[in-house]
């Protein structure tokens, strides 16, 4: 509940931007650059606002001229982060089939790049964590790194803690070299993040223990039914009687 409530309503939310989002403004050509700005106040703090993001994809789908790739590939950078949550098909389904901008002073980056964040979507969602920073790593997302991730603070440790959900939702002890492949992290660094998490590595066996919690934790559920022998009788009859 709490973290529905954080998603409708982040925190960081001002009232500015809580009577955009919420009321008729949101619809509002003009008020597109208020959001925009909202977008990478966002990208520079750790933030996150998914109805806010999403209300200028919705300005954008009203307005084609106001379309601006860069603002797309940031909100559906950003959206990665919030997996296991539906944010990131919230927002593609917000995009329609359109042809590139020819209005850009420069080439349109969108239909190169939304495939690519497409696979790292999947890769998160399928929980293929591992091939998630083999794809993020190489060559041919660059151009993501280099001119848009690298704006976006903390995005590298908030897909970390995406991993993380998983990790502690399905072990109770892990490997500590199968753990860095999920979390891109190794010796030292790995370490600290295992701290930071409060688990606990054992150094002379190399594994990870997870606290118990919930999702990790094996138990058997009896059920059991109590028939009365009248409750018996009315079922044996009633067959009795169709027959």
């Amino acid at each position: 509940m709490a973290a529905t409530a954080a998603w409708l309503a982040p925190p960081s939310r001002t009232e500015l931007i809580e009577n955009l989002v919420s009321g008729v403004d949101r619809y509002n050509p003009s008020n597109v650059g208020i959001l925009e700005d909202y977008l990478y106040h966002q990208i520079r703090s750790e933030e996150y606002d998914c109805l806010a993001n999403l209300a200028i994809l919705k300005l954008y789908q009203f307005n084609p001229d106001l379309f601006n790739p860069d603002v797309v590939i940031n909100i559906l950078l950003k959206a990665l982060t919030a997996e296991p949550f539906p944010d990131f098909n919230l927002c593609i389904s917000l995009l329609d089939d359109r042809p590139p901008s020819s209005t850009l002073d420069e080439p349109d980056p969108l239909p190169t790049l939304l495939p690519l964040l497409m696979n790292l979507y999947n890769l998160l969602h399928q929980c293929r964590f591992s091939a998630f920073w083999v794809l993020y790593r190489s060559d041919e997302l660059e151009v993501i790194r280099e001119n848009y991730t690298v704006e976006c603070a903390g995005f590298e440790d908030a897909i970390r803690e995406v991993a993380a959900r998983s990790v502690k939702a399905t072990f109770t002890r892990i490997g500590s070299e199968r753990l860095g492949t999920y979390v891109d992290l190794s010796g030292s660094e790995l370490e600290a993040w295992v701290a930071k998490q409060r688990w606990t590595f054992d150094s002379s066996t190399g594994v990870v223990s997870i606290p118990p919690n919930p999702d990790n934790q094996i138990e058997s559920v009896v059920i059991q039914e109590h028939i009365k022998l009248p409750q018996l009788s009315k079922v044996i009859s009633h067959s009795v009687q169709v027959r």
